[in-house]
Order: structure tokens, then C-alpha cells, then sequence
């Protein structure tokens, strides 16, 4: 898993509410191995339609292309609790996903699989969609380290993060990489305690 620190990258606006799971991957594709490039299958049955690619829609946009940020509408990633569709956003080039609210069971798969969902206030998230809409290939920046969001006219934005997968992100661990480095302490505690 690759370390975020802090990033500074094109953000796209999805101005949408309740995006579920299936929609960011349809279920279609669930049966895929992990090796796959789920980027490819990303938002597909909302990208394309009959004759092709849609191009109104905000990813299938050039000044967008390069997006390594989503900012979108309140409850992104409810629905099914399929980790696919956080694979799908990973592969397809995103590190984080600005919102509202997040379905919980996306929150928590995006954290374990490094990508930071980022809760900040309604009123905020709809200024930023602004700002992107009306200036498409605009910035945003995340300082994980410092627990910030700066817009695109400079103003820094605080949004909380639980320790232990703020730690884990910083350092580009999973769960399974945490516990493997605490081979010592666990070996020293069962010795300790008869283990």
C-alpha cells in the first residue's frame, strides 16, 4: 500500500448524492480477481451507455483525467459491502474521496485499503464542488499529517481521523503489515506470560 502524507491533485466533482457501491462498481464485475485492474470497471454502467463513453459524465471529462481526488455529494459508497468498489476508485488512480458522509462499511474499507474518505461539513463540501464545477483541472490539497483540506482559494478545512488508520495510511501499512512489525512484543508477552 503506498504512504499518503499529503497530496495535491486534480479534484473531479461528482455533485451526487447516495452514490451507492454499485454504482461505482457494478456488480457485474464482482467476480473478478483482486489482480484485475478494477479501475477499468469504475462508475462503467454510469460512464458509458449504448453508443459509448458519456461524455457528460465528470471523469469521462480531459481536464479530469487526472483526478486523484473525488470530491461528492453526502452518504458516497452506501449500499452492498463489497470492498470492490474501493478497489475500483484505488486502481482507477484515486487516494482519497472528499464528502459529507460515507456509508459506513465503505468508510472502513477505504481506510484499510488506502484510501482516505475525508468527512467535511455540507455547506463546505458544496463550496468545493463550486469551485471544481466552475474551474475544471482545479487543485485541492490533503494534509493527512496536519488533518487538513485546502481549497482552492487557500482556506484550510480540519477533519478528524481515528489514530490507528491515520497511522497505518501515513506509513503505507495495512492491518496485516501492522502486525506483523510487532513480531518482538507479541513473542516478548507470551514469553512473559507463559504463551
Amino acid at each position: 500500500m503506498e504512504a499518503f502524507t499529503q497530496l495535491d491533485a486534480v479534484a473531479a466533482p461528482l455533485a451526487r448524492a447516495n452514490v451507492d457501491t454499485d454504482q461505482v462498481v457494478p456488480a457485474l464485475y464482482l467476480q473478478k480477481p483482486r489482480s484485475d485492474n478494477f479501475g477499468d470497471y469504475l462508475f462503467r454502467d454510469v460512464r458509458h451507455d449504448a453508443q459509448g463513453r458519456r461524455g457528460d459524465f465528470v471523469l469521462n471529462q480531459p481536464a479530469f483525467s487526472e483526478a486523484r481526488i473525488l470530491v461528492a455529494g453526502r452518504n458516497f459508497g452506501c449500499g452492498s459491502s463489497r470492498e470492490h468498489a474501493v478497489w475500483a476508485l484505488y486502481d482507477g488512480g484515486f487516494r482519497a474521496v472528499i464528502a459529507p458522509s460515507f456509508g459506513d462499511i465503505f468508510f472502513s474499507n477505504a481506510l484499510k485499503n488506502g484510501l482516505l474518505p475525508v468527512r467535511l461539513a455540507e455547506d463546505t463540501v458544496q463550496a468545493l464542488l463550486d469551485a471544481l464545477s466552475a474551474v475544471p483541472g482545479t487543485h485541492l490539497r490533503i494534509d493527512l499529517e496536519a488533518q487538513q483540506v485546502t481549497d482552492p482559494q487557500g482556506r484550510t478545512h480540519a477533519f478528524e481521523i481515528d489514530p490507528f488508520p491515520r497511522h497505518c495510511l501515513l506509513h503505507g501499512i495495512d492491518e496485516i503489515d501492522y502486525t506483523l512489525a510487532q513480531g518482538a512484543r507479541i513473542e516478548a508477552f507470551e514469553r512473559a506470560h507463559g504463551g
